[in-house]
């Protein structure tokens, strides 16, 4: 499992993106509600590496004064493959992008092996991620979920990075560096 480093959402955010990992459950499609961790919340994976040295802690500290930072939850979004991710887009601002790319530059030197290739600056794709595995045939009935969401509210929200973790999935603890 890959070590990461992610932004975590505010309160209210971080509460419709559970609501959403809800509605995808209670129709009994794939959902992140049903990761049990107690690590388990919605955030933004910025960089995934087979390994991150706890080294690149302090270094992750010294960008606390860009926190917090606005952001807008966007359009779903599905990556595919034979087993799909359903994801809400991040909309990447320039502020957002500028502070992935420092925290992927803080990061290089403290990693074993190279970032996973959509984790560097230009191919990241900003997302929380809603539910994984799905098959063709769920896939649309769990966009009808969301869409149904959006309709009821859920639209655009507009929400807030309040915090960074490391996490870390062999000790499976994830480290709180802002926030």
């Amino acid at each position: 499992m890959a070590h990461s480093v992610e932004l975590l959402l505010d309160a209210r955010s971080d509460a419709a993106i559970r609501s959403l990992w809800g509605a995808l459950d209670k129709a009994g499609l794939p959902s992140q509600a049903h990761v049990t961790s107690p690590t388990n919340r919605p955030h933004i994976t910025l960089l995934a590496a087979r390994w991150i040295s706890p080294e690149v802690d302090d270094a992750l500290r010294g960008l606390r004064g860009r926190f917090p930072l606005g952001c807008v939850i966007g359009a779903p979004l599905v990556f595919g493959g034979p087993r799909q991710t359903l994801a809400r887009l991040i909309v990447p601002s320039g502020e957002l992008l500028d502070l992935h790319e420092a925290i992927y530059r803080r990061c290089l030197p403290h990693l074993t092996g190279d970032p996973y290739p959509h984790s560097r600056p230009g191919h990241w794709t900003p997302h929380a991620t809603l539910g994984r595995r799905f098959g063709e045939a769920e896939i649309g009935p769990a966009l009808a979920v969301v869409n149904r969401m959006a309709a009821g509210g859920a639209r655009d929200i507009e929400a807030r990075v309040t915090g960074l973790r490391r996490w870390d999935p062999d000790a499976r603890v994830d480290h709180l560096l802002v926030g």
